[in-house]
């Protein structure tokens, strides 16, 4: 009997030592990982995000999804092999998040690290342990305000024009930053040209006090203090929420403060208030846009003091249909612009289908200019802010102010272009004509002047032509290219120029 228990023993040790064996050669975990599992990532400023790992493990096959802000992105590489675990997801085009760990008594070690955008933050190690599937789960919503129409602020008559953080700085921006980009914008003549917003983007935020009042993270010591600096300069300062408890950057948003939130806005000082969607995504349906946009646009009227209302939803909805309705003064048509010419020129030109819902005060926005930030070229540059101003979009900047080129500043500050932005009749754009990868563009303009557009979207230069009749231009008409600042010799029924690859060619055109 004691022979047989021994051989059972040894073959039992056997059969443990080969599965031992196979899983380190094939790479088996030996350890379940799956689960649900939450990571306290700090950020430079001093605040922490949270983040959870959603897992399945099948063999050495991890698969699940990241979920931060209440939103999941699925991973797209996962193993866990040799109790080491590795894990990638993209949450957007470029960027790309990677986790690294191993699970040591029932608690993982990780090592996050995020590539591919304009940041790229140092690597950083956390610990993890388990949660719960609740947690992943957004609050529940709240009461939204009946649809009504919210009067017109009388704000934003013109396009509004100025500068905003995020495109260049994404989360590096503070309060240094801000002084000194409201400097530049006074000293290098932008100012003069008509930029007058110097707006913080998301990353801002820290939590709330006891009585609920939104708190500015050590970035920025004291806002009011900054807003007056700016406000000394003759500029006006914007600031950034969401109307989801968390903004895109996972920071604090508005979510059940709306009208406390404006108030404190008001008492800083702020002049211009940019509202992201974000996680308001996981708690409302998009049919309920207009009511969360809605509820913001009164508390910012309440507060008596006048702040432009910038929408950000990425032109769900049709926001072009009820924006105004909700007393916003812009609102966004698009997705995020890119620093590339397939972004921006693919945005760009989409945009004249909708051009007839733009009025004074009330403004299409197809995001914010990325001229100078080294994407694109100079002649793509043109082209970027030749579409703009044609279709009244906010004008702001997206560069460091502090480091442009001579060809950036000439750009952003060429007054014949930004005229035909802030033209106070804001009629709309058309395409007049769409050949290949050529297309003709036009716009009338108060005096009676008509702006004429020749854009080439090939690799190539292309000669390309406008038909005077066309555009209802008949007799006599002179013209000015407002990008050479020169007078043009017109004759006859057409007019045809040479257009650089990703190029343009802007004429105002007079009668007599």
């Amino acid at each position: 009997m004691a022979i047989k228990r021994r051989l059972l023993f040894l073959l039992l040790l056997t059969a443990a030592t080969l599965i031992y064996v196979f899983a380190q050669e094939t790479g088996v975990a030996t350890r379940d990982i799956t689960g649900v599992w939450v990571l306290h990532i700090p950020n430079a400023d001093g605040t922490v995000q949270d983040t959870f790992l959603k897992l399945s493990q099948n063999g050495a096959t991890i698969t699940g999804s990241i979920v931060r802000n209440y939103h999941e992105t699925k991973i797209s590489e996962g193993s866990y092999r040799n109790g080491k675990l590795h894990l990638t997801v993209n949450p957007w085009r470029t960027i790309v998040l990677t986790y690294e760990g191993t699970l040591s008594d029932n608690h993982l070690k990780i090592t996050f690290s995020e590539t591919g955008g304009r940041e790229n933050p140092p690597s950083v190690t956390v610990s993890g342990e388990r949660s719960s599937e609740a947690a992943l789960s957004p609050p529940a919503p709240l009461p939204l305000p009946a649809l009504h129409d919210v009067p017109d602020n009388g704000l934003a008559r013109t396009p509004p024009m100025g500068w905003n953080s995020w495109n260049y700085f994404e989360g590096k921006v503070d309060d240094a930053t801000v002084r000194s980009i409201a400097d530049v914008m006074v000293s290098s003549g932008m100012a003069k040209a008509g930029y007058a917003h110097v707006n913080i983007d998301d990353t801002w935020e820290d939590g709330r006090d006891e009585a609920g009042n939104i708190r500015a993270n050590r970035k920025f010591p004291d806002i009011a203090a900054l807003a007056a600096y700016v406000h000394s300069k003759g500029l006006k300062i914007g600031i950034y929420s969401s109307p989801g408890p968390k903004t895109c950057g996972g920071y604090e948003g508005s979510y059940g403060h709306e009208l406390q939130d404006a108030k404190t806005y008001a008492s800083w000082g702020i002049d211009y208030l940019k509202y992201d969607w974000c996680s308001a995504g996981a708690i409302y349906k998009d049919r309920d846009m207009r009511a969360a946009y809605q509820k913001m646009g009164e508390a910012l009227q309440s507060t008596g003091r006048p702040i432009v209302f910038s929408l950000c939803q990425y032109g769900r909805e049709k926001v072009w249909t009820w924006g105004a309705k909700v007393g916003g003064n812009l609102w966004r048509t698009t997705d995020d612009i890119g620093d590339d010419w397939p972004s921006m020129s693919g945005i760009g030109f989409r945009q004249a289908e909708i051009s007839s819902y733009m009025q004074p005060g009330h403004w299409n926005d197809p995001d914010m200019l990325e001229i100078g930030n080294g994407g694109m070229t100079d002649d793509e540059y043109r082209v970027h802010m030749s579409l703009w101003c044609l279709l009244a979009a906010p004008l702001l900047a997206g560069n460091d102010l502090r480091k442009m080129s001579d060809a950036t500043l000439a750009i952003l500050t060429n007054r014949d272009v930004i005229a035909v932005d802030q033209d106070p009749a804001a009629r709309p754009p058309k395409r007049m004509v769409r050949n290949n990868e050529t297309e003709v563009w036009s716009r009338p303009m108060q005096d009676g002047s008509t702006v004429v557009a020749l854009f080439n979207r090939g690799e190539k230069a292309k000669d390309v032509t406008v038909t005077w009749q066309e555009l209802g231009l008949i007799g006599h008409i002179q013209g000015r290219d407002l990008w050479k600042h020169e007078r043009v010799g017109l004759s006859g029924p057409t007019y045809t120029t040479l257009v650089p690859k990703h190029g343009v060619v802007m004429l105002r055109i007079q009668k007599g």
